[in-house]
Protein backbone atom coordinates (compact mmCIF):
# COMPACT_ATOMS: atom_id res chain seq x y z
CA UNK A 1 0.00 0.00 0.00
CA UNK A 2 1.43 3.29 -0.64
CA UNK A 3 0.82 6.62 0.56
CA UNK A 4 -1.37 8.13 -1.81
CA UNK A 5 -3.78 5.36 -1.53
CA UNK A 6 -6.61 6.21 1.16
CA UNK A 7 -6.90 4.23 4.39
CA UNK A 8 -10.00 2.07 4.82
CA UNK A 9 -11.81 1.95 7.93
CA UNK A 10 -11.09 -1.32 10.17
CA UNK A 11 -13.92 -4.08 9.39
CA UNK A 12 -15.69 -5.34 12.38
CA UNK A 13 -13.97 -8.35 13.59
CA UNK A 14 -15.53 -11.55 14.96
CA UNK A 15 -16.31 -10.61 18.33
CA UNK A 16 -17.60 -7.04 17.81
CA UNK A 17 -19.92 -9.08 15.42
CA UNK A 18 -21.21 -10.67 17.78
CA UNK A 19 -21.50 -8.43 20.45
CA UNK A 20 -23.90 -6.09 18.11
CA UNK A 21 -25.79 -9.30 17.48
CA UNK A 22 -26.20 -10.18 21.14
CA UNK A 23 -27.20 -6.84 22.26
CA UNK A 24 -29.77 -6.77 18.80
CA UNK A 25 -31.17 -10.10 20.35
CA UNK A 26 -31.81 -8.72 23.51
CA UNK A 27 -33.61 -6.10 22.89
CA UNK A 28 -35.86 -8.01 20.50
CA UNK A 29 -36.60 -10.51 23.17
CA UNK A 30 -37.05 -7.68 25.60
CA UNK A 31 -39.37 -6.26 23.19
CA UNK A 32 -41.20 -9.82 22.72
CA UNK A 33 -41.26 -10.15 26.36
CA UNK A 34 -43.26 -6.33 26.91
CA UNK A 35 -45.74 -7.24 24.09
CA UNK A 36 -46.83 -10.80 25.83
CA UNK A 37 -46.88 -8.77 29.15
CA UNK A 38 -49.74 -6.42 27.86
CA UNK A 39 -51.28 -9.00 25.42
CA UNK A 40 -51.64 -11.42 28.96
CA UNK A 41 -52.88 -8.43 31.24
CA UNK A 42 -55.25 -7.27 28.39
CA UNK A 43 -57.00 -10.59 29.17
CA UNK A 44 -57.37 -10.56 32.62
CA UNK A 45 -59.60 -7.41 31.88
CA UNK A 46 -57.33 -4.55 31.86
CA UNK A 47 -53.89 -2.81 32.19
CA UNK A 48 -52.47 -1.41 35.90
CA UNK A 49 -54.38 -1.25 38.31
CA UNK A 50 -54.74 1.78 40.74
CA UNK A 51 -53.50 1.37 43.66
CA UNK A 52 -53.62 3.28 47.27
CA UNK A 53 -49.87 5.08 46.43
CA UNK A 54 -49.77 8.08 43.94
CA UNK A 55 -48.13 7.65 40.69
CA UNK A 56 -47.51 8.96 37.17
CA UNK A 57 -51.32 7.92 36.02
CA UNK A 58 -53.67 10.20 38.78
CA UNK A 59 -54.76 13.63 37.73
CA UNK A 60 -52.48 16.34 37.90
CA UNK A 61 -53.89 20.21 38.64
CA UNK A 62 -54.28 22.29 36.41
CA UNK A 63 -51.59 25.13 37.84
CA UNK A 64 -48.82 22.14 38.15
CA UNK A 65 -49.73 20.76 34.31
CA UNK A 66 -49.37 24.45 33.16
CA UNK A 67 -46.13 24.89 35.15
CA UNK A 68 -44.91 21.42 33.97
CA UNK A 69 -45.78 22.24 29.67
CA UNK A 70 -44.43 25.78 30.26
CA UNK A 71 -41.18 24.45 31.60
CA UNK A 72 -41.18 21.23 29.21
CA UNK A 73 -41.25 23.87 25.93
CA UNK A 74 -39.11 26.63 27.13
CA UNK A 75 -41.62 29.76 27.47
CA UNK A 76 -41.18 30.43 30.52
CA UNK A 77 -39.58 33.77 30.03
CA UNK A 78 -42.11 34.47 27.47
CA UNK A 79 -45.50 33.42 29.67
CA UNK A 80 -43.36 36.40 32.18
CA UNK A 81 -43.41 38.87 29.94
CA UNK A 82 -47.07 38.43 29.12
CA UNK A 83 -47.36 38.98 32.60
CA UNK A 84 -46.02 41.78 32.61
CA UNK A 85 -47.52 43.32 29.82
CA UNK A 86 -51.06 42.44 31.83
CA UNK A 87 -49.90 44.28 34.74
CA UNK A 88 -48.07 47.17 32.71
CA UNK A 89 -49.77 49.78 34.01
CA UNK A 90 -48.47 48.68 37.84
CA UNK A 91 -44.89 48.45 36.88
CA UNK A 92 -44.67 52.00 34.83
CA UNK A 93 -47.55 53.62 36.88
CA UNK A 94 -50.89 54.18 35.52
CA UNK A 95 -49.57 58.33 33.94
CA UNK A 96 -46.84 56.77 31.68
CA UNK A 97 -49.54 53.51 31.03
CA UNK A 98 -52.33 55.67 29.46
CA UNK A 99 -50.03 56.79 27.04
CA UNK A 100 -47.25 54.42 25.98
CA UNK A 101 -48.36 50.40 25.28
CA UNK A 102 -46.09 47.19 25.18
CA UNK A 103 -46.41 45.50 21.90
CA UNK A 104 -44.46 42.66 21.60
CA UNK A 105 -41.67 41.13 22.93
CA UNK A 106 -38.54 39.62 20.73
CA UNK A 107 -37.44 36.76 22.89
CA UNK A 108 -34.11 35.99 20.90
CA UNK A 109 -32.73 39.96 20.95
CA UNK A 110 -34.50 40.35 24.50
CA UNK A 111 -36.49 43.75 23.34
CA UNK A 112 -39.74 44.83 24.08
CA UNK A 113 -41.30 47.33 22.27
CA UNK A 114 -43.66 49.79 23.23
CA UNK A 115 -45.73 52.05 21.49
CA UNK A 116 -45.98 55.75 22.39
CA UNK A 117 -49.38 58.13 21.48
CA UNK A 118 -47.39 60.98 20.67
CA UNK A 119 -43.81 62.06 20.49
CA UNK A 120 -42.98 63.86 23.22
CA UNK A 121 -44.23 60.58 25.48
CA UNK A 122 -42.06 58.42 23.23
CA UNK A 123 -39.16 60.95 24.52
CA UNK A 124 -40.22 60.69 28.22
CA UNK A 125 -40.09 56.63 27.83
CA UNK A 126 -36.75 56.86 26.04
CA UNK A 127 -35.61 58.84 29.16
CA UNK A 128 -36.82 56.45 31.78
CA UNK A 129 -35.93 53.46 29.89
CA UNK A 130 -32.85 52.41 31.67
CA UNK A 131 -35.03 52.54 35.48
CA UNK A 132 -37.66 51.05 33.16
CA UNK A 133 -35.48 48.08 32.17
CA UNK A 134 -34.24 47.79 35.65
CA UNK A 135 -37.17 47.35 37.51
CA UNK A 136 -38.54 44.72 34.63
CA UNK A 137 -35.60 42.94 35.08
CA UNK A 138 -36.23 42.87 38.91
CA UNK A 139 -39.22 41.61 38.41
CA UNK A 140 -38.67 38.64 35.94
CA UNK A 141 -35.55 37.91 36.57
CA UNK A 142 -31.71 39.16 35.41
CA UNK A 143 -30.70 39.42 31.69
CA UNK A 144 -35.11 38.69 30.56
CA UNK A 145 -35.36 42.33 28.85
CA UNK A 146 -32.35 43.64 27.61
CA UNK A 147 -33.50 46.67 26.07
CA UNK A 148 -36.87 48.43 25.04
CA UNK A 149 -37.27 49.93 22.03
CA UNK A 150 -39.46 53.01 21.97
CA UNK A 151 -41.70 53.85 19.00
CA UNK A 152 -43.35 56.96 18.04
CA UNK A 153 -47.31 57.40 16.89
CA UNK A 154 -47.97 55.05 14.10
CA UNK A 155 -48.89 57.79 10.79
CA UNK A 156 -52.10 57.95 8.40
CA UNK A 157 -51.40 55.02 6.41
CA UNK A 158 -49.63 56.14 2.78
CA UNK A 159 -52.18 56.03 -0.36
CA UNK A 160 -50.72 55.43 -3.51
CA UNK A 161 -52.31 55.80 -6.65
CA UNK A 162 -52.88 58.11 -9.71
CA UNK A 163 -53.01 61.35 -7.85
CA UNK A 164 -49.86 61.34 -6.36
CA UNK A 165 -46.81 63.29 -6.96
CA UNK A 166 -43.56 60.93 -7.95
CA UNK A 167 -40.72 60.79 -5.84
CA UNK A 168 -43.12 62.39 -2.58
CA UNK A 169 -43.07 60.98 0.78
CA UNK A 170 -46.53 62.50 1.35
CA UNK A 171 -47.40 63.03 5.32
CA UNK A 172 -45.25 59.99 6.55
CA UNK A 173 -42.03 62.26 6.55
CA UNK A 174 -43.58 64.21 9.15
CA UNK A 175 -44.28 61.47 11.76
CA UNK A 176 -42.54 58.93 14.28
Amino acid sequence: MSDREPKRAAEPSGVDLARVALRAAKEAARARGDAAQQKKQARRGGGLRSGARADGRDPMALGAAINRLLTERGWEAPAAVGGVMGRWPEIVGEDLAKHCVPERYDEDERVLVVRCDSTAWATNLRLLAPQLVARLNEDLGHGTVRMIKVLGPAGPARRYGPLRAPGSTGPGDTYG
